[in-house]
């Protein structure tokens, strides 16, 4: 088979893969109550244009309603989405008396 001439090199590799460890910015609970922030999650599946996080917290969507799964579909290129690293979430300051 004859080889097409292209600029750029195609890629095969996303940004993300099954398994990786992501923080997404969303409304879910922590402690019992609501509250928006990073949510930590594991990518569950991959394709060309989607990634599907799954969270041990439920996650909700912006209408309010529960995310089913406690599984988020989102996009690659969301500005949402972030790899995780354990020292990425800022922890507020401790107020001394």
């Amino acid at each position: 088979m004859a080889r097409v001439p292209f600029i750029k090199e195609p890629l095969d590799e996303y940004d993300y893969k099954v398994g990786d460890p992501v923080e997404y910015y969303c409304d879910h609970e922590e402690s019992y109550e609501r509250v928006r922030g990073w949510c930590e999650g594991v990518v569950v599946q991959a394709n060309t244009k989607m990634i599907a996080i799954q969270f041990k917290e439920k996650v909700y969507l912006t209408d309010g309603w529960m995310v089913p799964d406690y599984v988020l579909w989102c996009p690659h290129n969301s500005t949402s989405i972030r790899s995780y690293k354990p020292g990425n979430r800022r922890t507020p300051p401790i107020k001394k008396p």
